[in-house]
């Protein structure tokens, strides 16, 4: 191969790059958490080039106790973020935030309330025990508590995310995450705890949604577009196709993660319809409905967590859900 050969060739490898580079648009989601199958729906669309079809190249970087990839959001250094839960939403127009959630992956809030079997077998029940509930539960959704459901500030105790005084003492009860606490306990302890949704009591935010900045709506709304229907298609594909793949790329961020604990929170995920209920079940995956959004905005100020008079509808818009994408993608859809 002569020398001009070589030069034709690496200049045409090169240009062949930035043909690549031009064609998919670089895109970074930051995660709120290390990396497990409540991302699911996200790393499948990386895994099967559903982001790569509609013109994206994108990265997830993983969240965790010594991250907060928001604030790089913020900062402009990360184009999405994962949302907790919709007080953060309420919270960024209250300091004139400009971060806008553009879809609602989680339609029900997947925070629980374990109880030892035969010693809580209802809701109500729960007011009968010593409380586990760490200092960001107790700030928000356990202020709900006490003001809709009558639990008291008393029978609360600091959770330090430890399971053991839980294990314990059969009349203690513990905050948990769906797919997490009650996985641990029963691997740990060999019983199933009793699990109860705070959604199902009422607590009606939407969790685990995709936020991004005003400017990136407003200057790349193909890039939105493209990044929340390839999320879409991506739930649609974890929770009822294949989600090997995924769960690779996952176990690949997150090395404590297992084949056991992946399959089990995506069941729990399933079974609970946390990801596919209420109006995402007409309206799809992702459903924003400013109706559930001003219901939570009033339970929070009934509660005493969040001030009355927020434009709450600046932290939202639906314009790139609500369109029933990907339900076909549903067995029997």
């Amino acid at each position: 191969m002569t020398r001009t050969t070589t030069s034709l060739l690496a200049i045409a490898l090169v240009c062949g790059a930035s043909a690549a580079s031009a064609e998919n648009a670089k895109v970074v989601f930051g995660t709120n958490w290390l990396a497990q199958a409540e991302h699911g729906g996200f790393y499948q669309s990386v895994a099967d080039g559903t982001y790569a079809a509609c013109g994206l190249d994108v990265e997830i970087i993983s969240g965790g106790p010594q991250v907060n990839n928001r604030a790089l959001m913020l900062a402009g250094r990360i184009d999405y973020h994962m949302g907790g839960d919709m007080l953060q939403a309420f919270n960024a127009v209250k300091e004139d935030i400009p971060v806008v959630m553009v879809a609602a992956t989680f339609q029900k809030h997947p925070q629980v309330i374990l109880a030892h079997p035969g010693e809580a077998e209802s809701w109500e029940e729960l007011k009968d025990l010593t409380l586990l509930i760490g200092d960001n539960g107790f700030t928000s959704y356990y202020q709900w508590m006490i003001a809709e459901h009558g639990f008291t500030v008393e029978q609360r105790q600091p959770y330090t995310f430890n399971p053991a005084p839980f294990i314990a003492d059969k009349r203690v009860g513990m905050q948990g995450y769906l797919s997490s606490e009650p996985f641990a306990v029963e691997k740990e302890a060999g019983f199933k705890p009793n699990v109860f949704l705070i959604a199902d009591a009422g607590f009606s935010s939407y969790a685990t949604m995709v936020e991004t900045m005003q400017a990136t709506i407003d200057e790349k709304p193909e890039q939105v577009k493209c990044f929340v229907e390839g999320s879409i298609k991506g739930w649609y594909n974890y929770l009822y196709g294949d989600p090997s793949a995924a769960n690779e790329l996952i176990k690949a961020a997150n090395p404590d993660m297992t084949d056991d604990k992946l399959a089990f929170a995506r069941n729990m995920m399933k079974d609970e319809g946390i990801v596919d209920s209420g109006d995402a079940l007409e309206m799809g995956i992702g459903a924003i409905n400013p109706d559930v959004v001003a219901d939570f905005y009033a339970k929070m100020v009934k509660a005493g967590v969040i001030e009355d008079g927020l434009d709450i509808a600046a932290s939202y818009t639906t314009q790139f859900v609500n369109q029933g994408l990907g339900m076909d993608l549903k067995p029997g859809g």
